[in-house]
């Protein structure tokens, strides 16, 4: 072999194999979604990152009740139970200056019952006395918030999650959040898509869930940003749309929707026959309070029915756990509705006559809209409570995601910054002005259409839209003065 030979490098041939050109509407969508996906990330982050963090905190926040709580929430399994009237009597006689209102009876074998009173001293919250059911003796007592029966301690992380404990103007935050975080989602889904079609170019879907290693710095980063929100967003798609329905703006308006289409969730009258049918029981959800009520001075005769009302219940196949509301007014009847708990996926709720023990009203969860179905097991995973401690784990594990995806984006943005002497804090720059132009009025137009519909829905989207656009422009004429500024001279 020849000296020349053996230095002469193999030629390879390096040229790319060619590319369909890109329609002027795929790349103005792209555009689009980049520049959008730039200015919520940035400047909406933040609030969808304080809401991952608290959200990570209450999506196990079940599991922490039942291990802080032990001693309230259970006790030792005996061989047979006491009468319910027993053990709700007992708990009277512990709190008689207050006005019973529902009975949780223990469902498992190691669970205590909960005797529920009004208590005037309380805002949102109810006071419960934990009896031992085998025993009938009261164990504790303690605050508990809305119709999953929430304790302190998850009370607490719940409206850490929801308002920052700072009241109606701290529900903006996770309203915010909430909004942005489904469009932000999509909008990365769009450029994760075309990126792995463009550079990678595979054409299998499971590219889309792998990434990228090979790749150095700012490559690696974005590959590790795409890959696992594909693997979140599903999830948080769905914790977008159910924490939209408890916000302040979105949230009414969702309401309204959702009177129009008769999608609401159905109640039981407690009226008794030949009474004036009282007003719907409220539905309550995680964040829901109660009314206080007048009762009468001497339940007496309302703790003697338990017994017949919670046996004609089951009877008629309401077996999960419930909670018995005792009627207020002698013309009313008892309200057994089984209550939203891990592994429960129904909500069947009958109406008992306490004198008669006959049901007076009957409303299976088959029979609710289907809609109304969908909202109650999203407002159930969102919770934590769909399938126990695996829907809680599937949180956290999303929320982790969702914080590390945050995290890579800003470390991307930094990555991206120009570089200058003494400049080590300018910051990154955003993409490339211009989307709209790129794009065909087929794409603006239905874009600008959906983003009008959005803004007015969810108003603090739009309001948020409109200050990017705002930053977008003087951005733009800044960029434009100092070009012209720096510009040579001829």
């Amino acid at each position: 072999m020849s000296t020349t030979e053996s230095i002469t490098p193999d030629v390879v041939d390096a040229t790319p194999s060619p590319q369909p050109p890109r329609r002027r509407s795929d790349s103005g969508l792209q555009a689009l979604a980049m520049r959008l996906h730039f200015y919520a990330g940035v400047f909406v982050a933040p609030f969808i990152l304080i809401a991952a963090v608290t959200g990570a905190l209450y999506a196990i926040s079940p599991t922490l009740e039942r291990i802080v709580s032990h001693d309230l929430l259970t006790v030792e399994a005996g061989d047979a139970r006491r009468p319910l009237s027993e053990q709700v009597d007992a708990a009277v006689a512990t709190r008689p200056e207050l006005a019973l209102v529902a009975v949780a009876p223990a469902q498992e074998a190691d669970d205590t019952t909960r005797v529920i009173f009004d208590d005037p001293s309380l805002s949102d919250e109810r006071r419960a006395v934990f009896v031992d059911p085998y025993t009938a003796r009261p164990v504790g007592e303690s605050v508990i918030y809305g119709s999953s029966g929430a304790l302190p301690m998850r009370t607490w992380i719940d409206r850490l999650h929801r308002d920052l404990h700072l009241g109606e103007t701290g529900r903006l935050y996770s309203e915010l959040a909430a909004s942005w975080l489904w469009i932000i989602g999509l909008a990365g889904l769009v450029l994760w898509v075309r990126r792995v079609r463009s550079r990678r170019a595979r054409n299998s879907a499971g590219w889309l869930l792998a990434a990228d290693r090979s790749r150095p710095g700012r490559l690696r980063n974005m590959n590790w940003h795409g890959a696992i929100g594909i693997w979140v967003l599903p999830l948080l798609l769905l914790l977008s749309v159910t924490g939209m329905t408890w916000s302040a703006y979105a949230g009414a308006n969702i309401a309204d929707l959702r009177t129009q289409l008769s999608w609401t969730t159905p109640s039981v009258s407690t009226a008794l026959p030949g009474a004036e049918s009282p007003a719907p029981a409220p539905t309550g959800d995680h964040h829901g309070g109660h009314a206080a009520e007048t009762r009468p001075a001497d339940p007496t005769t309302q703790i003697a029915s338990l017994d017949r009302v919670y046996d004609a219940a089951r009877e008629t196949g309401v077996t999960q756990a419930v909670e018995i509301t005792v009627p207020a007014d002698a013309d009313q009847a008892f309200l057994v509705k089984e209550r939203r708990m891990s592994g429960t996926y129904t909500v069947d709720a009958v109406a008992v006559d306490g004198a008669s023990g006959s049901v007076t009203a009957q409303l299976d969860y088959a029979d609710w809209p289907l809609m109304a179905k969908m909202t109650n097991w999203g407002i159930q995973f969102h919770m934590g409570l769909m399938f126990g401690l695996l829907n809680q784990l599937l949180l956290l594990a999303a929320m982790i995601g969702l914080i590390v995806v945050i995290v890579l984006g800003y470390r991307m943005w930094w990555q991206r910054r120009p570089v200058r002497a003494g400049s080590r804090f300018v910051p990154g720059r955003a993409p490339r002005r211009g989307a709209l132009r790129k794009s065909s009025w087929l794409v603006a137009v239905p874009l600008l259409a959906a983003a009008l519909v959005v803004g007015w829905f969810a108003p603090l989207v739009g309001l948020s839209l409109l200050a990017f656009l705002v930053i977008d422009v003087v951005a733009g004429l800044f960029r434009n003065t100092v070009e012209v500024e720096d510009a040579p001279v001829t």
